[in-house]
């Protein structure tokens, strides 16, 4: 009896356990994804080394995981030489869109920069980076005089 009486106390506790594990899980699945959530590929793109006045454009791809429609409220770079440009229309659930950065490639060095985006999802802003290091243009070769002499034909002085 005491035998029968364990066994069903162990099976009555398991089970009650397993219930409740499902509903905290469902329970967590549910608030997780509920409003627009924005998720990136990468939040910190690198620009390697590049030579002054390269390509200055850097894309951060991201898409929207969430149940509602995601707005971009707003988009500030970290100083003047760096500005993203950001979608203005909603992005509705499932849909993927970039974020457009520019970085000023005439200055010379290594730089570190931020992008800070205010949107609609629970979370206050969203920081993304870039960082890189640009080299001066390799200085050009001098011009070939334009009426050289010709040796070849003694007209040399």
């Amino acid at each position: 009896m005491k035998k029968l009486f364990a066994f069903a106390l162990c099976l009555t506790l398991g089970l009650t356990y397993s219930f409740a594990q499902e509903q905290v899980k469902e329970a967590v699945e549910k608030t997780a994804v509920e409003g627009p959530v924005m998720e990136f590929t990468s939040t910190e793109v690198d620009y390697g080394n590049i030579i002054q006045e390269s390509d200055p454009f850097r894309f951060f791809d991201f898409t929207n995981t969430g149940t509602a429609p995601l707005v971009i409220k707003h988009a500030k770079g970290s100083c003047g030489c760096t500005v993203p440009t950001y979608p203005k229309e909603p992005i509705l659930p499932g849909e993927s869109a970039q974020i457009k950065v520019r970085y000023d490639t005439k200055r010379v060095g290594p730089f570190t920069k931020t992008v800070t985006l205010t949107t609609n999802e629970g979370v206050e802003k969203r920081i993304l980076r870039i960082k890189g290091k640009v080299a001066a243009k390799p200085a050009e070769a001098e011009a070939v005089p334009a009426a050289a002499p010709n040796i070849l034909n003694g007209s040399g002085n």
